[in-house]
């Protein structure tokens, strides 16, 4: 008998051909297998019905370690043709179906490293090594189907030795695209930062002693460029930051390996787990109390980002080197996408960087480091990027149009959802200059052509002014397409709702910013979702923005906002005028417009944990994203909760000056690492209280958690236990970002409800 069989999902890229192939010839059948232009690998296999059936079990049961299956298709009929053979065809353009999509990047498999390190093996100290089950695919691939002549490493014809390998169906690297050697794969050289080149016999070993030495050295990676340098040495750190005007925003490390990293930071089993997996992103972990790190790889934070190496170049790097470490952070100007180009980067980096590490194979596509948190035993993603992107999210409830959701305006991400799959992309980044946003474009085309989707409709977010509000209307115009508006909080929501397949919920919400229903800036929000809409049923008390944006800037602004009128400290706002830009003649400034009290009033958490760090003077200026909050958080980790302020609600309204007060009044009576700690727990409790409250009175037995402050592992952990200390469930992210990461899924995913 015949039987024709179509899989869609993860099998290309994925030594899915050869691995059919194989067990086709064991179970003694002829036919063929291809690759399709829609991702999809199409088999015809003829035999007995035993030996048909036999090979279908081991399809599905055996499958490659990085493939997964979506959907599979049999069609069975009567023998019409004698094929003498089972053939690995060559590729079709054929494109029907869609939702099947390439792999993510993932590191070298143990197998390839093993060669890597063995003298005897032809492979031996070549960086690109890589196989089947291993390597980069997203970052290579320019179009479907996935053959060589459509990846980066079309450039280089296989040598003899390579070709040989590539076409044994017993060996690993059996159609492996990527497959390579130093003979005839790319090339690694060193130069200084005017473009000379190194004489070396081994440029990168040579380029990890450059880094040990003091120097920083930009190296060319996967997915775009690194920039290294020593984490035991602040004199190259603090020059780094000088020149990338990067003060205090912490920088991720690669460590050599596990047992390096357990030297200066505590290490769990889940993260050991991560850290050491195919994905291998950046783990942040707890800093040893004895972390003998410069301070200036992460500035008044507990934590440190750390990631393993996960490509032979990186290996080959730690080899001749004492460090534990290196500072490995992506090489992007400030809000600029991350580098790729060797010309741009010797263009952008040279005066930045004393040498340069590059390599001759093009980026298809640039793709940042993930990043993971941990809290107990559960992870957070914090940054969905290599190693994770573009697998799709599987959700319950199908939708029958293809929805593009364009996210935020900052840590953009664009979300596809087609059938029952969301494929995110990558981590694009802030969208506030025509790079970035020409990056979000092209990411979006690119990912449409990947899975095959035509899109129909386009969900953005409701600020007016935001780049992608307008991006969503460019593309109606190019696509034909309607655009549904969905407002910020209800996004975040609706992302978690959709990682965990619920129609409604009641849902707490807490980040910096979000434009709101009423135009209002909000940020501490109680809603309930279901199928008859978004009903926000309290917040945070609204306190004024002096100054607008600046109040994001310096939070001391945030708190002589919410302390005015209940309590005289302009004395004391004056004895803090070092930390504004202007000194005394702004601090009159600010109390004049308080005085007025014409500005924009915010429900932010994140602005009122701004304040309270000011007030305890951890943090006078926010040099990046969620600072003050952020080191606020480090502090607290010492501390406990002293005092137990009961929450004080009035209507839909969350009472927060309170708070300010009681930690400004007690400054001189409790540690700063207390207040910090009691700030926090009467934040959570406070949300956690109204939550339950509002969830009972609606009938609800589920409770969630979302947006940039859900990173914070105490607020976390007082909510949760408030809300199970109630008898219902609380639900927070684990697949998807809290923060704005995760605003495109949550953007899909509210307009399918």
């Amino acid at each position: 008998m015949r039987v024709e069989v179509k899989v869609s999902g993860i099998v290309q890229g994925v030594g899915f051909r050869p691995f059919i192939y194989r067990i086709a010839v064991k179970n003694g059948l002829v036919g063929y297998i291809r690759n399709r232009g829609d991702a999809v690998v199409e088999t015809v296999v003829q035999g007995r019905k035993y030996d048909i059936n036999r090979f279908l079990d081991q399809l599905k049961a055996e499958k490659p370690p990085l493939a997964q299956i979506f959907e599979m298709t049999t069609n069975y009929s009567e023998d019409r043709e004698k094929f003498e053979k089972f053939t690995i065809l060559g590729s079709s353009e054929k494109a029907e179906l869609s939702g099947s999509v390439i792999p993510p990047d993932v590191s070298i498999c143990d197998e390839c490293l093993s060669e890597l390190r063995d003298p005897i093996m032809a492979r031996f100290d070549y960086f690109f090594t890589t196989c089947t089950n291993c390597g980069p695919r997203y970052s290579t691939i320019d179009g479907l189907p996935y053959d060589r002549a459509n990846t980066t490493m079309r450039d280089f014809s296989l040598c003899d030795f390579c070709h040989g390998e590539y076409e044994d169906p017993s060996n690993r690297r059996f159609h492996a695209q990527t497959v390579a050697c130093s003979m005839c794969g790319p090339k690694v050289y060193l130069t200084t930062n005017d473009g000379r080149h190194v004489q070396s016999r081994d440029p990168i070993r040579e380029a990890g002693r450059l880094v040990e030495e003091g120097n920083i050295v930009a190296i060319k990676g996967n997915g775009g460029f690194h920039v290294a340098a020593a984490t035991t040495q602040s004199t190259p750190i603090a020059r780094l930051r000088k020149v990338k005007h990067r003060t205090q925003k912490p920088f991720a490390v690669m460590a050599c390996d596990i047992e390096a990293t357990r030297s200066f930071a505590q290490v769990s089993p889940g993260e050991e787990e991560l850290l050491t997996s195919y994905i291998k992103p950046i783990v942040l972990l707890r800093k040893r109390d004895d972390c003998y790190l410069s301070e200036l790889v992460s500035p008044g934070l507990h934590n440190v980002g750390v990631m393993l190496p996960y490509t032979g170049l990186y290996y080959l790097l730690f080899d001749k080197v004492s460090e534990p470490a290196f500072v490995m952070t992506s090489a992007n100007p400030p809000s600029k996408p991350i580098v790729i180009e060797n010309e741009a980067a010797m263009r952008r980096l040279g005066t930045t960087v004393d040498f340069f590490l590059f390599h001759n194979r093009s980026i298809a596509q640039r793709c940042d480091d993930s990043v993971v948190c941990f809290h107990g035993r559960n992870h957070t993603i914090i940054r969905r990027s290599r190693g994770y992107a573009p697998e799709p999210i599987r959700l319950q409830l199908s939708t029958n149009s293809c929805i593009l959701g364009l996210g935020a305006e900052l840590n953009v991400t664009a979300c596809l959802l087609s059938g029952d799959k969301a494929f995110i992309s990558q981590h694009i980044g802030d969208v506030e200059n025509l790079e970035t946003l020409d990056f979000l474009k092209r990411t979006i085309k690119h990912l449409a052509r990947l899975t095959n989707s035509r899109v129909e409709v386009i969900a953005c977010d409701l600020h007016p002014k935001f780049t992608t509000t307008r991006l969503a209307q460019s593309l109606k115009n190019e696509l034909g397409c309607q655009i549904v508006p969905i407002q910020h909080h209800q996004a975040h929501i609706a992302a978690l709702m959709g990682e965990h397949n619920l129609r409604e919920i009641v849902g707490i919400v807490c980040d910096g910013f979000g434009y709101g229903s009423d135009g209002a800036a909000w940020g501490g929000e109680i809603l309930h979702i279901n199928q008859d809409g978004v009903h926000r049923l309290a917040h945070l008390q609204e306190h004024p923005m002096v100054g607008g944006d600046l109040a994001t800037r310096y939070p001391l602004r945030m708190a002589a906002s919410i302390l005015h009128g209940t309590m005289d400290v302009e004395e004391w706002l004056l004895s803090q005028s070092s930390h504004f830009p202007h000194g005394e003649r702004e601090v009159e400034v600010v109390f004049k417009q308080l005085t007025k009290g014409s500005t924009m009033k915010t429900t932010s958490c994140g602005r009122v944990l701004d304040a309270v760090s000011a007030i305890l003077e951890i943090c006078h200026e926010r040099t990046y994203e969620g600072e003050p909050a952020m080191k606020l958080e480090s502090v607290a980790t010492s501390g406990t909760d002293v005092f137990n302020l009961t929450p004080i609600f009035d209507g839909t309204t969350i009472e927060t000056t309170q708070l300010v007060q009681e930690i400004f009044r007690r400054k001189e009576e409790y540690s700063v690492a207390d207040l910090a700690c009691s700030a926090q727990s009467y934040l959570a409790r406070s949300l956690a209280h109204r939550a339950v409250e509002e969830a009972g009175r609606v009938g609800l037995k589920t409770i969630g958690f979302s947006g940039g402050v859900a990173y914070n592992e105490h607020i976390k952990r007082v909510m949760k236990r408030t809300v199970e200390k109630s008898g219902l469930d609380f639900l927070v992210h684990h697949q998807i970002p809290s923060g704005d990461g995760g605003i495109s899924f949550g953007q899909t995913v509210a307009v399918n409800l």
